[in-house]
């Protein structure tokens, strides 16, 4: 009992350090987009997170599951880093670049919606009256996000922002529904992910924009965006999920996180933060509240 006790408290340790990361790379992805384009931090990002997974599986001893890799298994993991981090991220950097932090943030979040969407046509899913209920919430709440209150002119502010933010939860909610047959361990499916990727975001980058300066006054943000948000959070969260006792209660954390997010763009980023942008948000976390509950 005490060594459950123990270990539960561990799990909310895990998932508390990572909800705070989540909370802060919002700002992380602003603040370098101030001084670079979305195929710039993408590429320093992507080539971070590299050096930074590899390190976490060599101090875990798990660098050996490498070799064990079949090439069908190895080519699998590949093209899904074509949609993760190459297009996911691309997609959702420009977006930042379009909006205002505190409404790409919250529109991030209906990747849970947009997941049991496609789950009917891919999954053979089918809809329930209280998943459709959840969708119509969640997506008030992206109108009101859009349109910062302005709901009888419909004026969606940036439409080519909001659509690539939405775009970019479904190339998301694609990736999870086809992980769910990827039998390759977590973290070396993430490294081979990130690491198949790099050629391509490379490729782009050349081909579109430019390599950053070494001198870039983005380049600090764009590390912390590869060491954080696409390496030590993940992990975070891996050992969260094994050590809790219910995934559950530690899901539940996850929507902490857009609320502090909120906070630190504020007073990171200077943004005043409008009372429509709180109402959408609220939409769309009962949208996929709503749709977690249990008979």
């Amino acid at each position: 009992m005490t060594e459950n006790i123990s270990r539960q408290r561990l799990a909310y340790l895990y998932g508390l350090c990572t909800v705070l990361i989540w909370s802060t790379v919002a700002s992380a992805f602003k603040i370098a987009l101030r001084h670079m384009d979305n195929f710039q931090l993408l590429l320093v990002a992507d080539a971070v997170s590299i050096v930074t997974l590899f390190i976490i599986l060599a101090a875990q001893g798990r660098l050996g599951l490498l070799r064990g890799i079949g090439r069908r298994e190895l080519a699998a993991n590949c093209l899904l880093g074509a949609l993760n981090p190459f297009l996911y991220y691309l997609v959702l950097f420009k977006a930042y670049s379009l909006l205002p932090a505190q409404v790409a943030q919250p529109l991030n979040y209906t990747w849970a919606i947009t997941l049991s969407l496609l789950a009917v046509p891919l999954l053979g899913q089918k809809l329930t009256r209280r998943d459709l209920a959840a969708i119509c919430i969640s997506y008030a709440g992206v109108v009101a996000l859009s349109t910062q209150g302005n709901l009888t002119g419909l004026d969606f502010g940036n439409p080519l922002g909001v659509g690539l933010a939405l775009f970019s939860t479904l190339i998301w909610a694609l990736f999870w529904i086809i992980n769910t047959k990827n039998t390759t361990d977590p973290m070396v499916a993430l490294f081979l992910n990130f690491t198949a990727a790099f050629p391509l975001i490379l490729g782009v980058t050349l081909y579109a924009s430019a390599l950053p300066a070494l001198d870039n006054a983005g380049l600090f943000a764009a590390c912390y965006v590869g060491v954080f948000e696409m390496g030590i959070s993940f992990v975070l969260w891996l050992m969260a999920m094994r050590l809790t006792t219910s995934t559950a209660r530690i899901g539940n954390l996850i929507f902490l996180s857009p609320f502090l997010s909120l906070v630190l763009i504020h007073f990171i980023l200077g943004e005043t933060i409008h009372a429509t942008t709180y109402a959408g948000l609220c939409l769309i976390l009962g949208g996929n509240l709503l749709q977690k509950r249990r008979d």
